[in-house]
């Protein structure tokens, strides 16, 4: 400041006069979070809005949702809907689940997708007493299938809306399988075959190659693969088909797999609860609880007569022993 003139102190003073605080105190005491699952980066609170919000006139009915996650190791597929205490599901699959109608290996491949989606779709479909009215797509060929254009009983199909969550909408994603192997399965989800893989877009209209398509239905891009690398790598096929390799699962046997995991899904799509294979550690009955070292006594909540008696007699006791002393 020393060294400034005269007028250079008087510019400095009239810029520092007019720099604005953003953050003061005002701007602090009305500052408000946004929701927890928003802050964690879980949910995508613009599109669950729009798959939650359920017209006044339905009267309460349920806006059921299609949710796929896909983890580094299963395709997880539930019927979930929202209520006021939290999103409550009305039926899940997992392709842990695809094992025991024989898809041992690849649980997270495009093939296991559209599996998973299938059992869902069968399953939730026998638990609404809907399976035999909409069979569904069963001569798989990769054409889109919609069910709400074959309606064959006098109730509606199950409609349930896609949740992706905060997966990426690519052309040929795991997620689209799921959903694909649910509508075959005799579910109504709106959709268009735009993010199928096969899928090429033109200038006006794009075009579905339905035979791609049925190639990843089938793992048939997985056996290509696979007698790829047979040929041109097979340390690294021994490396990463080890899996395969174990389970004795060939090239020329995979589409034949998914073949008769798919009519097994629709010959029985029930969960099956798995056996105990120890006694409970802990067993409740009334307020004792029972577990491996010792006997508890939880303490049984009690009314307010019951509070206000009990307070009575401790008075009552309190007096009595206070009179004898």
């Amino acid at each position: 400041a020393e060294y400034m003139g005269a007028k250079q102190r008087r510019l400095c003073l009239f810029v520092m006069a007019f720099i604005k605080v953003v953050k003061n105190k005002a701007y602090f005491k009305r500052f408000q979070v946004k929701y927890r699952r928003r802050r964690e980066g879980k949910t995508d609170y613009y599109a669950r809005r729009r798959l939650v919000a359920q017209d006044k006139n339905k009267y309460n009915t349920p806006k059921y949702r299609f949710v796929v996650r896909v983890t580094n190791s299963r395709v997880i597929c539930q019927i979930a809907y929202a209520a006021l205490q939290g999103d409550k599901v009305l039926a899940a699959a997992d392709s842990k689940e695809l094992v025991r109608y024989g898809i041992k290996v690849g649980l997270t491949n495009y093939a296991a997708a559209y599996a998973t989606g299938l059992l869902l779709a069968r399953r939730v479909l026998k638990q609404l007493k809907l399976d035999s009215d909409y069979a569904g797509q069963v001569d798989v060929d990769g054409e889109a299938y919609h069910v709400e254009e074959n309606m064959e009983g006098d109730r509606r199909p199950f409609k349930a809306l896609l949740d992706i969550g905060l997966a990426r909408t690519t052309t040929g994603a795991r997620i689209f399988g799921a959903m694909k192997g649910a509508a075959d399965g005799g579910m109504h989800i709106p959709h268009n075959e735009k993010r199928f893989p096969g899928y090429e877009a033109g200038e006006k209209e794009g075009n579905l190659d339905a035979s791609a398509h049925r190639d990843h239905i089938f793992g048939i891009h997985v056996s290509n693969y696979m007698e790829y690398l047979q040929e041109e790598d097979p340390d690294k096929y021994a490396t990463q088909f080890s899996q395969y390799i174990k389970a004795n699962i060939k090239a020329d046997g995979v589409e034949e797999m998914y073949k008769k995991a798919h009519a097994a899904i629709r010959k029985n799509p029930d969960r099956v609860t798995p056996e105990r294979k120890h006694a409970p550690v802990k067993t409740v009955t009334g307020n004792k609880v029972k577990t491996s070292k010792a006997v508890y006594t939880r303490r049984v909540k009690i009314s307010n007569a019951q509070r206000r008696s009990r307070v009575e007699q401790v008075k009552s006791s309190k007096i009595k022993a206070a009179l004898n002393a």
